[in-house]
């Protein structure tokens, strides 16, 4: 699975936060993309998203710990079912109990 994570390109801080607070789900999916597509790396840590922040003219990284790859996929979840997409929900269920039987 070839992964980019999503570019989102923000004003200010406060308009991330907003999405954050809003849920919005192209971070879920870019998160969840990210995990999935990096199940087998040995790395420790992943990129699962780029914020453009015009206010400052900068670019952060979010990047996440493989060891919080379960509860993360777990947490996002729900909004996987909120969008009825239960085919993803199937194939993260999937690497969800695959991670925690080699846990």
């Amino acid at each position: 699975m070839s992964y980019k994570p999503l570019e989102i390109t923000v004003n200010d801080p406060d308009e991330f936060q907003e999405m954050i607070h809003n849920k919005d789900f192209k971070i879920c999916k870019s998160i969840v993309e990210g995990v999935l597509a990096n199940i087998e790396t040995k790395k420790q840590h992943i990129h699962v998203l780029s914020v453009v922040n015009l206010e400052d003219n900068k670019i952060y990284d979010l990047t996440l710990d493989r060891r919080y790859f379960v509860e993360t996929l777990e947490d996002n979840l729900k909004h996987y079912i909120t969008q009825e997409l239960y085919e993803e929900c199937s194939k993260i269920v999937d690497i969800i109990n695959i991670l925690k039987e080699n846990k």
